[in-house]
């Protein structure tokens, strides 16, 4: 043991500091110190283990906007195929109407209904859709494009003429119907 003014050796591994100054005896020491080497181990390990996750999380993420992306790029180039595919058939009887010499009127208004048939059927297989409003239907802003206020028998807010039909393509807006709109009963 040293003297009590004396600093403790470090080398004694058995001893320890009391609230007087004096030396006092300790025992596990060496146990505290491996149990502290043990958690530090152990949380890094675990550190290493969520920095492992966190990187695979993050290229998994890389890998998502990526993926995204090019669906967004083929999507732009090819989301028209489709609707082309189905247009195709219209063309080629359009070009055979033109390509008929010797036809009647009779046949001729037949091959055109036929061939707004097929367009009528290429539309609706790909959710695109008529908007033509009917005179006394309420207008909609959200649908309708009024071009003009006029008086009429129906009350205000209505249509009065459809000028051009509009079309939506899967309940979005592709052209407005335009349409004039009652003012009011003309007085």
């Amino acid at each position: 043991m040293s003297a009590p003014n004396q600093p403790i050796d470090p080398k004694e591994e058995n001893q320890s500091v009391d609230a007087s100054g004096q030396p006092e005896e300790t025992t596990g020491q060496p146990e505290l110190e491996e149990d502290l080497a043990a958690q530090l181990e152990q949380a890094q390990a675990q550190v290493a283990q969520y920095y492992d996750e966190l990187l695979r999380a993050k290229a998994e993420v890389e890998n998502i906007r990526r993926r995204a992306q090019e669906d967004v790029v083929k999507a732009r180039k090819f989301g028209t195929e489709a609707f082309a595919e189905s247009l195709v058939p219209v063309r080629d009887s359009l070009e055979a109407a033109l390509a008929a010499s010797d036809q009647t009127p009779e046949s001729w208004r037949e091959g055109v209904e036929v061939t707004l048939r097929q367009l009528t059927s290429a539309f609706e297989r790909n959710l695109l859709k008529e908007v033509a409003p009917e005179p006394g239907e309420k207008f909609d802003p959200n649908i309708h494009q009024a071009i003009s206020t006029v008086p009429s028998e129906f009350e205000e807010g209505c249509v009065v003429e459809r000028l051009q039909k509009g079309y939506t393509i899967a309940e979005r807006v592709l052209r407005p119907a335009l349409v004039t709109v009652s003012s009011g009963k003309a007085a």
